[in-house]
């Protein structure tokens, strides 16, 4: 509640958000989201371009779920070069405008802005912050400021962000790991925050009867990209152990750019419908059924930060194997799975060995506790409630 006893109105921005065409698109974003529901009343502004809409310039979807309305503005995205760039800017601040006058009409004017993954939102934010008076806080996700990243680049965008970070009421990020390395590019708040990723427990939880595999099964889940997700180097360790042992399937869940050439790859290594498997996107109540007929989880990314799959692992009382970087070790300790080195093969080769032969040596009951004390909607929400309750009351701008 705010000082006259109302519940906050909290307005989330997001560079990332699920939409019609992509409904795995900061899904972690929509979680955070859907925690700070449960104390405030929260509304979401996303901007999305689509170069498929016709006939005309903006199309809006809006609708609530979960408790949390929802306000999607697409524009026509410009093919031209140059000129299609600035155009493409214009379109984006008047799809904010549009989508400011919607949030108006409708009388839910945010006491907060909470923006997430930076650069542009963070500016519109300031705008706010400037102009309307309405204070703002990042929630930053992104794993580009990592060194071995490469992607946060240009004069400028560094510029815009060291201001938007700085004049921001709070920062949170959701590892230690992700907070050290926006310091050492610069991006600095006073009041700074470590607020991992969500899980709603009461909907990712173990089955009371696990469900028996005539295999051991591996479960990887992922947006298919290659060049964070080492998906090939996952794909030839499962082809090199398959030659010691037959005891057990992979199986690879989500969908993205790299996943009919991985698919060829798996067929090319000899491993495809046999130890490897492609069941394509879930969602919903379909991949938290899936997780609950895996042995264990497995990530093997070069670079990441704190995939939401690993927490929903954690709440269905799954372990989990996973390449040692971002801020997984934070989480990911001896009592809920293994790390390696990423890149290295030969350990995880040698790892993936062992968690098929001891993953019930791992205690599903605490893995379950640790989740729920840790990552549930209560424990994130009522995280987000008390920062921006401290800023409100105290004025902080």
């Amino acid at each position: 509640m705010n000082s006259q006893g109302k519940k906050i109105k909290v307005l989330f921005f997001s560079r990332w958000y699920p939409y019609r065409n992509d409904p795995m698109l900061g899904l972690f974003v929509q979680r955070h989201a859907e925690a700070v529901g449960q104390f405030c009343d929260v509304s979401v502004l996303y901007i999305q371009e689509d170069e498929k809409i016709k006939g005309k310039t903006f199309e809006t979807e809006q609708y609530t779920q979960n408790g949390v309305f929802t306000l999607i503005i697409y524009y026509r995205k410009s093919k031209k070069a140059v000129f299609g760039r600035i155009l493409n800017v214009y379109k984006y601040l008047k799809a904010y405008q549009k989508g400011w006058n919607i949030i108006k009409k409708q009388n839910i004017k945010p006491d907060i802005i909470h923006t997430n993954i930076l650069t542009r939102t963070g500016i519109i934010a300031l705008y706010f912050r400037l102009f309307r008076k309405i204070p703002y806080i990042i929630t930053e996700h992104w794993s580009r400021y990592l060194n071995n990243s490469l992607s946060y680049k240009g004069y400028f965008r560094k510029i815009f962000t060291r201001v938007v970070v700085k004049r921001a009421s709070a920062l949170t990020t959701v590892t230690i790991n992700l907070m050290k390395a926006m310091k050492i590019n610069h991006l600095t708040n006073a009041n700074t925050f470590i607020i991992p990723n969500v899980v709603d427990t009461d909907k990712f939880f173990p089955k009371k009867k696990p469900i028996l595999n005539s295999k051991k099964r591996i479960i990887h889940i992922s947006c298919f990209e290659d060049v964070s997700k080492n998906i090939s180097g996952i794909i030839r360790s499962v082809q090199k152990l398959s030659l010691i042992r037959q005891d057990f399937e992979l199986r690879f869940v989500g969908d993205g750019m790299d996943k009919n050439d991985l698919e060829v790859y798996a067929q090319r290594s000899g491993v495809k419908d046999s130890f490897v498997f492609f069941d394509g996107l879930m969602e919903g109540q379909q991949i938290i059924d899936f997780l609950n007929t895996a042995d264990f989880l497995i990530q093997f990314s070069n670079y990441e930060n704190l995939p939401v799959v690993i927490i929903e692992a954690f709440a269905c009382g799954l372990p989990v194997l996973s390449s040692d970087v971002g801020g997984i070790a934070e989480y990911l300790n001896g009592d809920r799975g293994i790390l390696v080195k990423a890149g290295d093969e030969e350990a995880f080769i040698e790892k993936l060995d062992y968690m098929l032969s001891n993953h019930s040596i791992f205690d599903s009951e605490k893995i379950r506790e640790y989740a729920v004390n840790n990552f549930s909607n209560k424990v994130i929400g009522e995280s987000f409630f008390n920062i921006y309750n401290k800023i409100l009351i105290s004025g902080k701008k």
